[in-house]
């Protein structure tokens, strides 16, 4: 055996003894260190002028959440609940006491309008063939006829629920009369979608009253319809890419369209001596935007088209003129659209619907619904998230509502979270 072995092993053993000493002594001083910054100051005399952090209160979203949902704008007065699905039509009813919803959940629910403040609602449900999705609806002549598009894969349909008779039970009573279908017609508009649906008294010329109906599909073609036989009437053309939205004046003389260009086309119902519709004529154009026509309305007297375009105007027409001798309609107004994105930009409106007094106009971007002065295209109010959505309809009352001791103009509006809500009119600041 080597003599050296013994004190190499030696000399290997306390260099690990001296090594962990070291190692241990260095752990040691890292772990008071720690201590002394964690340590709190117990220091009996502290800086006065240092002062300790405030505590964090513990975050709750969820009652956060809640807190925003109680906070209303204050023309908000009431949501319609029930509906299972988007709300894709709304209408009111000609005395505005009824407010028929279409549904996405297959249901046209017809809703009593008693008092606006109601804590509920009571509704007629009318459930539409299977498989078919409401896609518009719109009261004919009375309150117990309703015309509802609806759209399957084959095609769009049209139905007319009336009053039909009354039911009689075991205990013989008699139950109110169930709505049945009057008159139904398929595949409409070469099976495509219907986008909007207005209807309008005949009262010019020698419109006998009825009720006429203007469908307008995503394609390019506006059907006219007799509300009542649900006979069509009229069949137009726009000649565009694709339609926007297509409305009716409210004596049922002229149609307009909005379409994919910065020109809007106007046609002119003709009624015949007996008071029914004869033919629709093309009679004159608005020109004037430089760009797209999302949406348009007429104005209560029929006198004048008011017209949104993704220019970032709206216009006031003058549609009352002699056409025949060629006389174009006139620009009576431009406003700028008063929206705005974060970067400044200018937004359009989405939708627009004027007060039956004329003086009010609801536009909607999105979600965002505003109140704006016919007159001077000034802002009255705005609710920047009226639904948890974006706006799918917007439709003033034609007549005012009770509320309470009072009547007030109600503004509906519908979205895809599946609510319907009802908003008072603002006041207009006086010149």
């Amino acid at each position: 055996m080597d003599p050296a072995l013994p004190i190499v092993a030696l000399s290997l053993v306390l260099g690990a003894i001296i090594a962990f000493l070291f190692f241990n002594s260095y752990i040691r001083k890292r772990q008071s260190e720690v201590r002394s910054i964690a340590k709190p100051n117990l220091d009996p005399n502290p800086n006065p002028t240092s002062k300790p952090l405030p505590k964090k209160p513990l975050s709750k979203p969820h009652s956060s959440d809640k807190d925003q949902n109680k906070r209303h704008h204050p023309l908000d007065l009431n949501t319609l609940k029930g509906h299972g699905d988007a709300v894709t039509g709304i209408c009111f009813s000609h005395d505005g006491r009824n407010l028929a919803t279409a549904c996405a959940d297959g249901v046209v629910r017809v809703f009593k309008l008693d008092d606006a403040s109601s804590k509920s609602f009571k509704f007629l449900r009318i459930n539409l063939p299977a498989g078919g999705h409401p896609t518009a609806v719109v009261f004919s002549d009375d309150a117990s006829s309703i015309v509802v598009s609806s759209y399957t894969l084959s095609g769009s349909s049209l139905y007319m629920y009336g009053e039909g008779k009354p039911v009689s039970s075991e205990n013989k009573q008699t139950k109110l009369p169930l709505p049945e279908i009057k008159w139904e017609h398929h595949k409409v508009h070469d099976k495509k979608s219907i986008l909007t649906m207005f209807g309008a008294s005949a009262t010019y010329g020698s419109g006998d009253g009825s009720t006429i109906i203007a469908s307008c599909s995503e394609g390019t073609d506006i059907i006219v319809w007799h509300g009542k036989t649900g006979k069509s009437v009229g069949h137009v053309d726009t000649n565009q890419l694709k339609n926007n939205m297509a409305a009716i004046s409210p004596n049922g003389r002229f149609i307009a369209a909005a379409a994919f260009t910065a020109d809007v086309k106007v046609w002119e119902i003709v009624y015949a001596k007996d008071g029914s519709a004869k033919e629709v004529l093309n009679v004159m154009q608005l020109k004037g935007h430089k760009s797209a026509v999302t949406w348009l309305c007429f104005t209560p007297n029929s006198e004048q088209i008011i017209t949104a375009s993704k220019d970032g105007t709206m216009r006031i027409w003058n549609i009352n003129v002699r056409y025949h001798f060629d006389e174009d309609p006139k620009t009576l107004k431009v406003f700028p659209i008063p929206l705005r994105d974060s970067s400044g930009a200018t937004l359009h409106y989405d939708r627009l619907s004027i007060s039956p007094d004329g003086k009010i106009l609801a536009a909607t971007h999105g979600s965002t619904l505003q109140w704006l002065s016919v007159d001077t295209g000034k802002v009255l109010d705005t609710a920047e998230k009226a639904h948890d959505s974006d706006i799918s309809c917007v439709s003033w009352s034609p007549k005012a509502i009770p509320m309470g001791n009072n009547k007030v103009l109600v503004l509906a509006t519908a979205s895809a979270d599946k609510k319907v809500k009802l908003w008072a009119s603002p006041s207009i600041p006086s010149s």
